[in-house]
C-alpha cells in the first residue's frame, strides 16, 4: 500500500473550507412565468450535488476564468484543486436571450426545480476541452463523444435548488454531506476511507475494503448511480448487490453506505481527483484509488490515476493505492503481489469485463470469486447490463 507523506488522521474540512448549501424554497412563486431552460436528468443530479455541497466549493455553473483554469492547470482560478468543469451548455439563441434575465428557472421534464442567477455566457473550444480532460480526441471515448455533442455556449451563475428528485427506488441511500459528517461524529470515527465503484462487488473488492478496515475506523462505500456506458451494470443491480454484501459480510458499526448520484465521465486520472474531492466533502479522510480508476478501454495506462495525485499534495484527502487482490490457487485464498510469490498460472482474477462475459454466456463465477447472495441478485435480472 502506497500513501503520501502528509498523512491525515482526522476528518478534513470541506474542499475550500466551507460546505456549500444552496437548497432553498423558491423565492419567486411565479416560476411558470420565468424564462426557463430545460435540463436533462443527468445534469439535474449534478445541480442537486451543487446544492447539497457534494461539489463544494462550487455554488453554481463555473465561469469562463475558472473553466479555462481547470483545462490549463486542473485547478480553479484561485488555485484550489478542481479537475472536472461543471457546466451548462446552451445554443446561440438561448445564449442571446438569457442575458436579458437575472433569474432563470431550470426545469426537468416540465418540473421547475431550481433557479439560476445568470452571470455570463461564453464560447469554448471543444477540442481543447476533450484533450485537457480525457487526454484524447477520439470520438469512440464516451466523454469525448458527449462533449462534441454539446451546444456552442456555456452559461455561468449560482444556483438555488428548490425541489429535489423523488426517485426513492434509487435514492433511498442518498445522503447530503451534512448528514454523513454528523454520522461520523456520532460514531466517533477519526478516519474514514472512501471507496468509489461503478460495478457490483466481487470478493476481491470485498477483501480490499476489509483490508482498509484493518487500518482505519470506518469505510464509506459510495457506488456511483447515474449514466454509464453500454455494458456496465445497471444501477439497480449495483445497489441491490451492495445492500446484500453489507447485510451479510460487514460489521454494521464499521461501514457507511451512501449512493452518489452523478454520471461516469470516464476521464481516468482527472476523474480520480474529482472523485476524491467529492468524498472529502462527505467527510472521508482517505480515498482508495483503484487500478485504471475511472478508465475505459486502453485510453489511460493502469496507474495513471495513481500518478496524478503527485500533482495535488494540497488536495486535503489522503489517497491510498492498494495493490490489486486476486485469488491464488496455491495460497488457497485472496492475496496480492506484495504477499504472494506465485506466478500467473495460480492467479484467478474477476474483472468487470470477465464478469460481463460470464453472465452473458449464462455462466456465473465460483463462490470463491463471487458471494452467492450477489450471484442471486444478478440472476434475478433478465438483463443486468446497460444497453
Amino acid at each position: 500500500m502506497k500513501i503520501q507523506n502528509n498523512i491525515i488522521n482526522n476528518i478534513p474540512e470541506p474542499h475550500g473550507g466551507r460546505l456549500v448549501n444552496r437548497v432553498f424554497e423558491l423565492k419567486n412563486n411565479n416560476a411558470m412565468d420565468m424564462f426557463s431552460i430545460e435540463i436533462d436528468d443527468n445534469l439535474r443530479n449534478d445541480i442537486e450535488n451543487i446544492g447539497d455541497g457534494i461539489f463544494s466549493p462550487l455554488e453554481g455553473f463555473i465561469g469562463k476564468d475558472d473553466f479555462e483554469s481547470i483545462l490549463k492547470s486542473g485547478r480553479l482560478k484561485n488555485g484550489l484543486p478542481w479537475t472536472i468543469p461543471i457546466v451548462l451548455d446552451v445554443d446561440e439563441s438561448i445564449a442571446k436571450k438569457i442575458q436579458n434575465y437575472r433569474e432563470i428557472s431550470l426545469k426537468n421534464n416540465g418540473d421547475h426545480f431550481a433557479t439560476l442567477y445568470f452571470d455570463e455566457f461564453y464560447s469554448y473550444n471543444k477540442l481543447d476541452m476533450v484533450r485537457a480532460l480525457y487526454r484524447t480526441d477520439d470520438e469512440k471515448h464516451p466523454g469525448v463523444s458527449k462533449t462534441f455533442k454539446m451546444k456552442e455556449f456555456l452559461v455561468s451563475g449560482k444556483i438555488d435548488v428548490n425541489k429535489k428528485i423523488n426517485n426513492y427506488n434509487l435514492r433511498n441511500y442518498r445522503k447530503e454531506p451534512t448528514k454523513t459528517r454528523e454520522e461520523i461524529k456520532r460514531k466517533g470515527w477519526k478516519t474514514m476511507v472512501g471507496f468509489q465503484t461503478r460495478n457490483i462487488p466481487h470478493i476481491a473488492h470485498e477483501m480490499l475494503q476489509k483490508a482498509a478496515l484493518n487500518i482505519y475506523d470506518g469505510i464509506f462505500i459510495n457506488p456511483l448511480i447515474g449514466k454509464k456506458k453500454t455494458g456496465d451494470f445497471k444501477d439497480e443491480v449495483i445497489l441491490e448487490s451492495y445492500i446484500k454484501l453489507i447485510e451479510n459480510y460487514f460489521p454494521s458499526n464499521r461501514v457507511m453506505f451512501v449512493t452518489l448520484h452523478t454520471e461516469m465521465r470516464y476521464a481516468g486520472p482527472k476523474e480520480a481527483i474529482h472523485h476524491a474531492i467529492m468524498r472529502k466533502n462527505f467527510g472521508c479522510s482517505h480515498f482508495i484509488v483503484g487500478r485504471d480508476h475511472a478508465g475505459v478501454s486502453d485510453y489511460y495506462h493502469p496507474f495513471a490515476a495513481h500518478e496524478i495525485f503527485k500533482e495535488y499534495p494540497d488536495i486535503g484527502i489522503q489517497p491510498i493505492f492498494f495493490p490489486a487482490f486476486y485469488y491464488c490457487k496455491k495460497c488457497l485464498g485472496y492475496a496480492n503481489e506484495r504477499n504472494c510469490p506465485h506466478g500467473s498460472e495460480y492467479k484467478e482474477e474477476l474483472s468487470g469485463t470477465r464478469m460481463r462475459k460470464m453472465v452473458t454466456s449464462g455462466e456465473l463465477p465460483g463462490k470463491h470469486l463471487l458471494r452467492p447472495e450477489i450471484a442471486d441478485v444478478i440472476i434475478k435480472f433478465q438483463n443486468p447490463f446497460v444497453s
